[in-house]
């Protein structure tokens, strides 16, 4: 009889790195990566706000039309069902793959209808539609999350972070760019259509891909709905003791905060700087996307070399610090030269602040509550910037947006102070940096 541990392929050295990335599950992950990444700034972020700029509405109206997409910042509410249950009717698939596939649908399903809204004649038609594709792409990030760490071993998951993140960028890319690219040359309605017919490529991963195997775990799990919500919950709380816990979620929802308030903004100040959609997709979608790359790969480095633990410092600097680029494109409006400065800094730092989150986050992790766990410390690093981005543009009406950038940069500061308490309480290990 083979003993399962000594046939488990090895994964160490540069053989074992070779063999992590051409395992299909590798493939996969890039095509599941390019489906998450594909739909987010279309119905979360800058995309759709440069939309409704483009038509004319207020900076006002579109920060607060940026909160429809609030469902990418509530995930954990739901995460235990998916951590429990099949979704109902493809449940054949298995738990995993049926959620999968229900997210994937309900995204395109989203994309097709968002492409046939006006908001120029109003926007409640755009809202609905946005609500009901983030509570979707929402629902397919906290179950690819789940999938890449539980469909191959630990010493595996780099190669599976890695080609998830390659394909997330290339997702945000046509997301981005190529949208705006389509937006410009062909109107806002063949550039929706064209990305939801893109999502396909994730829906026949999804159809074609195994389901991983979990039944090796070392929790004995409540059947009762309660049980589903709680013990993810309370699995975090005792593992950190509760006021450890308080504060390491407390830091994740200010660590990128200073990057997140300005997030809804930046389509709006690309436009009124001066700069085309076929500019903004360019610099920022294009061009912005793989600088985020080299910071990513950045990221992996340091972290590697120093651990997440001194990186979190640098990282929350960084990412505060980059905002005050912008200030040389309000200083120089309309000059490329000064848009790609910028943007350089900007996804540069944002690059490695991510790696490091996903080291920090992944380091909280109980791998029991995967979706759940994961999908809170995810949505906590986004909600506070969100919310706040959400009235941004009154802030940028009642005075500039150079000054709106130098308070998002001073934001840092709470975050900083909070570090400091914590930072003999995080701990680290090998694994984790690695």
């Amino acid at each position: 009889m083979t003993d399962p541990v000594a046939a488990a392929p090895s994964y160490k050295g540069w053989r074992g790195i070779q063999r992590a990335f051409a395992t299909p599950s590798a493939a996969a992950m890039a095509f599941l990566g390019f489906g998450s990444g594909l739909p987010f700034l279309l119905i979360a972020s800058q995309t759709l706000s440069t939309r409704l700029r483009d038509v004319g509405l207020d900076l006002g109206s579109i920060g607060l039309i940026s909160l429809a997409s609030f469902f990418y910042l509530l995930k954990f509410l739901w995460a235990p069902l998916i951590d429990r249950f099949a979704f109902p009717l493809i449940g054949f698939l298995g738990r995993r793959r049926s959620w999968l596939l229900a997210s994937q649908v309900g995204v395109t399903i989203g994309l097709f209808a968002l492409a046939f809204t006006h908001p120029d004649m109003g926007v409640g038609s755009l809202v609905a539609w946005v609500l009901f594709a983030s509570f979707w792409g929402a629902t397919q990030d906290s179950v690819v999350d789940a999938y890449r760490i539980e469909i191959a071993p630990e010493s595996a998951q780099a190669a599976l972070a890695a080609t998830y993140i390659f394909g997330y960028r290339i997702g945000l890319i046509v997301g981005g760019a190529g949208t705006l690219y389509l937006a410009e040359f062909r109107g806002w309605q063949w550039a929706y259509l064209a990305t939801a017919a893109l999502m396909l490529l994730p829906i026949i991963t999804t159809l074609l891909n195994r389901e991983p195997d979990l039944r090796q775990s070392t929790v004995q799990r409540r059947v009762d709905f309660l049980g589903a919500f709680w013990q993810p919950i309370s699995s975090f709380f005792t593992g950190n003791g509760v006021l450890t816990a308080l504060a390491l979620l407390l830091f994740v929802g200010m660590f990128k905060f200073p990057d997140q308030v300005i997030g809804v903004m930046a389509g709006p100040f690309y436009l009124d700087s001066g700069f085309t959609k076929a500019d903004i997709a360019t610099v920022s979608k294009l061009f912005g996307v793989w600088m985020g790359v080299a910071g990513a790969f950045l990221g992996g480095v340091l972290v590697a070399a120093f651990g997440f633990r001194r990186m979190l410092l640098v990282a929350a600097l960084g990412v505060a610090l980059s905002n005050l680029a912008f200030l040389l494109m309000a200083q120089h409006p309309g000059e490329l030269w000064a848009f790609y400065a910028a943007l350089s800094a900007d996804n540069l730092c944002q690059g490695v602040a991510g790696v490091v989150f996903v080291a920090f986050a992944s380091s909280l992790t109980d791998r029991n509550f995967t979706a759940t766990q994961y999908a809170l410390l995810v949505s906590l690093a986004n909600l506070p910037g969100k919310f706040a981005g959400g009235v941004s543009g009154f802030l940028v009406e009642a005075t500039s947006y150079s000054v709106f950038f130098m308070i998002s940069a001073v934001t840092v500061v709470p975050t900083l102070l909070l570090l400091a308490w914590l930072w003999p309480r995080i701990r680290e290990n090998d694994t984790a940096a690695a």
